[in-house]
């Protein structure tokens, strides 16, 4: 332990220890007093501080909750508008594509029933008439050309096929 020396007394007179220490207890508890004055006005503070928070967040809570009801409100009638636009949208397309098949149906139906008298009618062709440029028209050459009698059977034929001997 280190020596402790006592304090110098001015001028002889005596030390009352107990004064001084009740005076250091009074300081002390003063001392503490106000730090805990100032701990509990700290808390006091800080409790408001957090009632104060817990008010705005429920405050805001509140707000986005209602923004959001808002929100969703909207977007249900931007949804039901546009369904009933794209029904609307299929109920008029359907209304012309089966106005369009009506048009084509009755223009159908009257093709069939005006255009039959102006139509001329396909005739056959004759049989006996060879159509120029046919195996039968180059028959009908070769034949007169090699059973033909002079000049004159050639000249019925021009012009002549090719390969058949004739003038």
């Amino acid at each position: 332990m280190p020596n402790l020396v006592p304090p110098k007394i001015p001028g002889g007179e005596r030390v009352d220890f107990d004064d001084i220490y009740r005076k250091r207890m009074e300081k002390d508890l003063n001392e503490l007093q106000t730090l805990i004055e100032a701990h509990f006005e700290s808390r006091k503070k800080e409790e408001e501080e957090l009632i104060s928070l817990k008010d705005r967040i429920e405050k805001r809570r509140a707000e986005r909750a209602e923004q959001q009801r808002i929100r969703n409100e909207r977007e249900k009638e931007r949804q039901a508008r546009l369904a009933e636009e794209r029904a609307r949208r299929e109920e008029e397309e359907s209304r012309r594509r089966a106005e369009d098949e009506a048009r084509k149906k009755k223009a159908l139906s009257n093709m069939m029933h005006f255009g039959g008298y102006i139509q001329k009618p396909a005739l056959p062709p004759e049989p006996s008439t060879p159509q120029p440029g046919s195996k039968v028209d180059e028959m009908a050459c070769w034949c007169l050309l090699t059973l033909g009698t002079g000049v004159g059977a050639a000249l019925l034929v021009w012009p002549p096929p090719d390969g058949a001997g004739g003038q």
